[in-house]
């Protein structure tokens, strides 16, 4: 931690972590980039640090190969004075190295539902040693459809265990799972709303009224002000990222794409390529809601409404981590008004429109209303900021 230069911890991290640190089940709902995966990995770390190694001994489960890469990443670099072993079990990647994660005991398997079901059922995998589950975005896991193979794979736990349940909400599915999973845990709740999730307060939320044919050119228009320097721009389908991707290319902006039809290695190397900024955007799909952390990430651009309210707060929960401001811009046309109406009421107020540049708008759009709603400061050049002291993010 001193190495990483963390001195404070996050409100989720200081309310999860002495309670699991004795052994606690625990509850815990927390909006996106609150530091959660430090929330359980400090704690599972101190327990594993002076255990025998050789055999797994803490599981963790993660809706997607995104998320399970960057817990493993984080908890690799917490991990790395005390001799605990953190791997990754996911699709998309063959079996063999996943295998030997297993045969050879590494302490700690963070892994997606299916592919570890996949190792359970061959035989592959072994988990009888386990006694620390941690279940990351519980909420997302249930979107998904993987509360069934949750459920199958907890069967081949041991009965005595810690367990440590972290979702954005908790839904009535969810709270039904924790009934049968927890024992007595302690309730951390930093979701204002309760059971609703809602953005942090340093994101400044920005609205555009636009023709569906004119996002390219908005987009575009918006990329001439160098203050957008780094930018993920979600699309509602693989084939709108495709073409966007392409659109960014022939204008000479810098980007990749990264969604369900990409083989992991290229999901990798976008992701990678736009950390190091080789990349000026990254376009996505809802793969990449959760489970992308970019240090410094300025502005997530909603070049498609969600479909779902939480969608959009996990969105645009990619930028404004660790207590640091950011910007978030989402484009609404005539055809998306009503979904972006459910977002808007999931957040409690409509979000007033921006003045959309003329130059955009290649085609009527609904007219511009008030300026748009700032919520938390918002800095008038954005520039990279140090890295924030805390704890870790998510």
């Amino acid at each position: 931690m001193r190495d990483l230069g963390f001195t404070e911890p996050t409100p989720v991290q200081a309310a999860a972590i002495p309670p699991a640190l004795l052994g606690r089940d625990i509850l815990a709902s927390a909006q996106t980039g609150s530091g959660k995966s430090a929330a359980f990995g400090l704690p599972l770390l101190q327990a594993l640090a002076g255990q025998p190694r050789g055999k797994t001994r803490a599981l963790i489960l993660a809706p997607t190969r995104e998320l399970a890469l960057q817990i493993t990443a984080h908890l690799s670099a917490l991990a790395k004075y005390s001799g605990v072993r953190v791997g990754a079990v996911y699709g998309g990647a063959g079996f063999g190295a996943q295998i030997k994660l297993f045969s050879s005991g590494t302490d700690i398997i963070v892994a997606t539902p299916g592919r570890l079901l996949d190792h359970l059922v061959r035989k592959t995998a072994k988990l009888g040693d386990v006694s620390i589950l941690v279940l990351d975005e519980a909420d997302r896991m249930l979107d998904m459809g993987f509360l069934p193979p949750v459920r199958r794979i907890i069967t081949y736990l041991p009965a005595q265990r810690q367990t440590l349940f972290f979702s954005a909400t908790i839904p009535t599915a969810i709270a039904k799972l924790t009934q049968e999973l927890l024992r007595d845990p302690v309730r951390v709740s930093l979701s204002p709303t309760g059971s609703k999730t809602t953005p942090v307060a340093s994101v400044t939320q920005t609205v555009y009224s636009i023709h569906r044919d004119s996002k390219t050119n908005l987009l575009l228009e918006l990329l001439k002000d160098n203050t957008i320097y780094s930018a993920i721009a979600f699309t509602r389908t693989k084939a709108r990222a495709n073409r966007l991707a392409a659109a960014l290319a022939k204008n000479d902006i810098p980007s990749e794409r990264i969604h369900g039809d990409r083989s992991q290695s290229q999901r990798v190397a976008a992701l990678d390529g736009f950390k190091r900024g080789k990349f000026r955007v990254l376009v996505a799909t809802d793969i990449a809601a959760r489970g992308i952390d970019v240090v410094d990430l300025g502005h997530v651009i909603n070049y498609d409404v969600p479909a779902v309210p939480e969608d959009y707060v996990h969105r645009i929960g990619r930028t404004a981590r660790a207590n640091k401001s950011g910007d978030a811009i989402t484009f609404v046309s005539a055809d998306e008004e009503g979904l972006f109406s459910q977002i808007e009421r999931s957040l409690g107020g409509r979000l007033n429109r921006a003045k959309t540049p003329v130059v955009a708008q290649s085609a009527p759009s609904p007219a511009p209303g008030r300026p748009e709603l700032r919520l938390g400061g918002r800095n008038t050049r954005r520039r990279p900021e140090r890295r924030a002291l805390s704890l870790g993010v998510e």
